[in-house]
């Protein structure tokens, strides 16, 4: 038990680094109609190696392997306060005329809302992630892109 309680821990950990210290570092930050919106994506290999009960490892329909897990967090840039109940839907367009396109799903990782959804991403890049999302209870949705190559 402890040691899946400190396996949890860790994938919270990479993943609360995937979307905040890396999107401060690498500019995977944007500021768009008084929304802050964190982007981040890791390999969806991190989930899978969960124990099969782990409710995390089933997110999503579970973790495909060879994929990327992307995840958006969503706040209010002036009071901080995290927003929930968004539709979020991203496009990935790359080289050779590459495209997908997925609804967000809601997820809790640690106790805090985000959207995630994994997505299969051949080669390097670069990639460009365009979102679409509205808020709850918003009258227009807003729209942000990031690019993204593989490390």
């Amino acid at each position: 038990m402890f040691i899946r309680f400190v396996q949890f821990g860790l994938l919270a950990a990479l993943l609360g680094v995937a979307l905040s210290v890396s999107a401060a570092e690498r500019g995977y930050r944007q500021v768009v109609d008084g929304i802050a919106i964190y982007f981040g994506i890791v390999p969806a290999q991190l989930v899978r190696g969960h124990p099969p009960e782990h409710p995390e490892r089933e997110m999503h329909g579970g973790a495909p392997a060879g994929e990327n897990h992307i995840m958006v967090a969503l706040f209010e840039e002036k009071t901080g306060r995290r927003l929930d109940g968004a539709d979020v839907l991203a496009t990935i367009t790359g080289p050779d005329r590459f495209k997908a396109e997925k609804k967000l799903e809601p997820m809790v990782i640690a106790g805090a809302a985000s959207y995630g959804n994994y997505f299969y991403m051949p080669g390097p890049g670069p990639y460009r992630i365009a979102l679409r999302f509205c808020p709850a209870g918003a009258a227009r949705g807003i729209r942000a892109s990031f690019t993204w190559t593989r490390p």
